[in-house]
């Protein structure tokens, strides 16, 4: 395959595997520029793979919502795995939840009270599967204007709503929805020394990882992450971990650059994930998910000769 670009080999410490049968690929920080717009080098390249018979995931911090930018861009299946593996959407029917992974409450209430212990000043918002909700003191989501403002307790202790929802009688403020997962943000410490912090106050009662350069967290079920999610999705499909090419740039995604048999950290990426991952592209900004693409299109077809 030929890009507009021209060829741009990986670097050479980057293996290409032999049959791939899908590809699953971060958003932003990975396959996005950071003006958070897909390269049209990287749309003809994501088609490519389809064409060649090699789905493609999309695998997500982003709620539903937020994939408007790429929706056109999935083939085949339509499917994406949004919120760290707590949600698959189906992106062809305008990001309709197909399977959730939920944060219980009474788990999201305790990681509440443990990170306000270990972390004071940290403030919350609750992302539900119909859209997000914080603190007063929460950084503002200007993308969610339609927001609840409260406590994160006031935002959680709904139980009596979630027993109506069970019944079928879902609240019309949506409160009782699914919380997909919560998000912690501590105004002075380090990105990585918050994730330590959390992560030791928590424990195995939730997963916590990060995505933004931020003191940002996003807890999430235990056992839930952008890793396992996959891996239900292509057992589904009869793929094995060795058949997956990932691509990855932030701790969020060292558990799926591990899991899969080839995974390629990019240029910018954190030094966990570049140690982590079997091979190395450039930026994404120099579209370094497009860069391997290619050269696995490129080979595959030139198999089949």
């Amino acid at each position: 395959m030929t890009s507009p670009n021209g060829p741009a080999p990986a670097p050479d410490d980057s293996p290409l595997p032999a049959r791939p049968r899908l590809i699953a690929t971060d958003l932003d920080g990975t396959l996005l520029h950071d003006d958070k717009y897909v390269s049209d080098r990287t749309i003809a390249a994501l088609a490519a793979a389809e064409e060649a018979g090699i789905e493609v995931f999309f695998v997500t911090g982003r709620p539903a919502r937020w994939m408007d930018v790429v929706s056109e861009h999935v083939h085949g299946h339509g499917l994406a795995i949004c919120a760290n593996g707590a949600a698959v959407v189906d992106l062809h029917a305008g990001g309709k939840l197909l399977q959730v992974r939920p944060l219980e409450r009474d788990t999201a209430l305790a990681v509440v009270h443990a990170l306000r212990d270990a972390a004071p000043g940290t403030t919350f918002a609750v992302e539900q599967s119909t859209g997000i909700h914080y603190e007063p003191t929460y950084p503002p989501f200007h993308q969610d204007p339609g927001a609840t403002v409260a406590t994160a307790e006031k935002l959680l202790q709904v139980q009596e709503r979630v027993q109506e929802q069970a019944q079928g009688e879902q609240a019309e403020d949506g409160s009782a929805a699914p919380v997909l997962k919560l998000l912690a943000h501590h105004p002075d410490l380090t990105p990585d020394g918050f994730l330590a912090v959390a992560r030791t106050a928590v424990g195995d009662r939730a997963t916590i990882t990060r995505s933004s350069p931020s003191a940002l967290l996003e807890v999430s079920g235990p056992g839930v992450s952008k890793a396992s999610t996959l891996a239900l999705c292509c057992a589904q499909r009869g793929i094995s971990s060795d058949e997956v090419v990932a691509f990855g740039d932030m701790p969020n995604d060292l558990e799926m650059l591990t899991w899969a048999g080839t995974s390629y950290a990019m240029g910018n990426a954190h030094p966990d994930v570049l140690a982590a991952a079997s091979g190395r592209t450039v930026t994404n900004n120099e579209d370094g998910v497009a860069i391997v693409i290619e050269q696995i299109v490129a080979r595959r077809l030139a198999d089949e000769r």
